[in-house]
């Protein structure tokens, strides 16, 4: 099979191969999946540079963890009628080596989840890390209807779903956004108020459009850089749930007040949800995306031949939307 990889860390273009690989097979309990597009997310270009230095301990890496295809084959032990089937995959290279920037890939067949007809591949190939890690992110403490949530930096990709569900499900959703065109997809995507990055003046903005009240729960998605501000304007008992800090990856917390502040800190990673979370998140997938109630946007493909321009484009961000390799 046709199929991209890395066996050494570095820059996209220095690493990246394409070539032939050799056709994996489903074991037990394994679908093969005919891949039709391949998202490409932060944490696999990351990963790609070096961040987890074991990763290659064990051979050469096929990256990205989110996809989507059609269920070609089934290993024993599951039911030959998922042959045919249309899917999206979670966590395909979380704890492998052989990811979705390839023609096929095998994975445990409750890890290819059923994408619907009216579905776009290239929509199923975002629904792993960006729209469970917002899922995650928004409903992990609890009912979000009729409180006050904020979303920061609500045009990225996690951001956006985020927005979606906590609107959806009947939050009074606040987004932060530094750019016109931001401010515009925060909009769209539902935010009843779209105002710049937290400070003091943007606190003030929040504070009169709620009456005073103070926010419940905080879907961060740069949480050094936020905190403080959001300190100030978060409700006692509230919740700060972060999924990234990329200005600050090792930031300081003023525990002390914090403490006194009674506040749920819950950090997110969508490789470790625990199994409740993830049936959660896909329950409400397959709903929204049978209905057309997800806007999913795609802001650049490429072919696998042009994977490294894939890469570039993450690490360069500024994507309002999904990054695709089609394959």
């Amino acid at each position: 099979m046709k199929a991209a990889w890395y066996e050494a860390f570095g820059k996209p273009e220095e690493v990246l191969k394409v070539g032939e690989w050799k056709t994996p097979s489903p074991g037990h309990g394994e679908v093969k999946i005919r891949l039709q597009a391949s998202g490409v997310n932060p944490s696999d270009t990351k990963k790609r540079a070096g961040a987890n230095p074991a990763l290659l301990d064990l051979g050469p890496v096929i990256p990205h963890s989110d996809g989507s295809g059609i269920i070609e084959e089934v290993g024993s032990g599951v039911p030959s009628s998922r042959v045919g089937e249309r899917v999206w995959t979670w966590n395909a290279q979380y704890g492998r080596q052989e990811g979705t920037a390839a023609e096929f890939v095998c994975i445990p067949s409750q890890q290819a989840v059923w994408l619907p007809d009216n579905a776009s591949f290239e929509a199923g190939a975002m629904m792993a890390i960006p729209a469970m890690t917002a899922h995650r992110a928004v409903f992990a403490d609890g009912d979000v209807s009729g409180q006050n949530v904020l979303i920061t930096g609500g045009s990225g990709r996690v951001g956006y779903y985020a927005i979606q569900w906590a609107k959806y499900f009947g939050a009074n959703v606040i987004a932060t956004a530094s750019s016109n065109a931001s401010i515009q997809e925060c909009k769209k995507a539902g935010a009843d108020l779209v105002v710049g990055h937290p400070s003091e003046e943007v606190n003030k903005e929040i504070l009169d459009f709620t009456g005073g009240a103070k926010i419940d729960r905080v879907v961060e998605g740069d949480f050094g850089a936020n905190l403080l501000p959001v300190l100030d304007v978060i409700k006692t008992s509230g919740v700060i749930a972060s999924y990234s800090s990329m200005t600050d990856m090792n930031p300081s917390i003023p525990f002390v007040r914090m403490m006194f502040m009674d506040l749920t800190m819950r950090l997110v990673l969508v490789y470790a949800m625990p199994d409740e979370a993830k049936a959660d998140a896909i329950e409400d997938i397959t709903e929204f995306l049978s209905m057309d109630r997800l806007d999913n946007r795609v802001a650049e493909s490429y072919t696998l031949d042009d994977i490294a321009k894939a890469h570039l484009s993450i690490e360069n961000g500024g994507n309002n939307g999904s990054v695709i390799v089609n394959i």
